[in-house]
């Protein structure tokens, strides 16, 4: 018999499995929504849905690039462990060389995988597989243009593109190896915002208004550590990772290059994890509680 898209979207409401899973389901039981729905929590693909509210702050990024466009994408499970994953890691993987091409997360959930099922389907039956919630949360593009883009993946869990204008491939790695590293808020002085350099200085102010030193050595005081911040939280004022003695800033001028953007992903980064007491866990089930 025929199969609606009615039918297939209303098994998918009702148990959060995958559409072609569901198609599937309704094509073996002739239609039979009830049967469907029993077919599906059998094979464990009913119970995707309900594991999709739990918190998933683990994971990796990974990066992919293909005709000088680069993409680093975060996909995210619940445990390290299920991040280690044969299973995770190969859908990640398929996602990222996918993302290179999708605008965003929605366009790269809709996109077809080698095995014909959709990112998203994909990723339900892969939840049912592990046992844990799992999500494709985000992506972000870069293009080369005149330039070049270089990718660092540091322990699956941080992951740096950086783009430059001169200079080569080695350097652009080398850069987004120090961002990796350092964590630089911002690229240089000229992109750190008004109020921020404001803030700390409001800040070194307080701190020293109990030095008792007059007002004329205070000032120089505050704007010598203004200058010591800035050098902080800017990737060309920070000392170079692989060689202390320079600046990034002077490295890359030596070289002739320009950085003109980065991005960095870190696994987790903005998600509440929950703080689970697992005494109080093991006492719970204890008294059948």
């Amino acid at each position: 018999m025929s199969i609606t898209a009615a039918q297939v979207k209303e098994l998918r409401e009702r148990t959060g499995a995958g559409m072609m899973e569901c198609k599937k389901a309704l094509v073996e039981t002739g239609g039979d929504m009830d049967a469907a729905i029993e077919h599906l929590r059998k094979s464990g693909l009913a119970k995707a849905d309900k594991k999709s509210a739990r918190v998933a702050a683990e994971g990796a990024v990974l990066d992919a690039t293909e005709g000088g466009r680069s993409v680093l994408v975060e996909v995210n499970s619940e445990t390290d462990f299920v991040a280690k994953d044969s299973n995770f890691r190969a859908f990640a993987e398929e996602v990222a060389t996918l993302a290179v091409n999708a605008a965003d997360v929605d366009a790269l959930n809709a996109t077809a995988m080698a095995s014909g099922s959709s990112v998203e389907d994909a990723r339900q039956q892969l939840v049912a597989k592990v046992g844990e919630n799992v999500q494709v949360r985000r992506l972000a593009h870069m293009e080369a243009g005149d330039g070049v883009v270089g990718t660092y993946i540091h322990g699956g869990r941080i992951g740096v593109m950086v783009g430059l204008e001169g200079g080569n491939e080695d350097l652009a790695r080398d850069i987004a190896m120090h961002v990796a590293a350092l964590n630089p808020a911002f690229r240089d002085a000229e992109d750190v915002p008004a109020e921020v350099m404001e803030k700390e200085k409001d800040i070194l102010i307080a701190q020293a208004a109990d030095s008792g030193k007059p007002a004329d050595i205070i000032e120089k005081m505050v704007q010598g550590r203004l200058k010591k911040h800035l050098a902080e939280i800017t990737l060309t004022g920070q000392p170079f990772v692989k060689d202390g003695d320079v600046t990034v800033g002077e490295l890359l001028k030596k070289q002739g290059a320009k950085v003109i953007g980065f991005v960095r992903m870190e696994v987790g980064e903005g998600i509440e994890k929950e703080e689970s007491d697992f005494a109080a866990e093991v006492m719970q089930q204890a008294r059948g509680g």
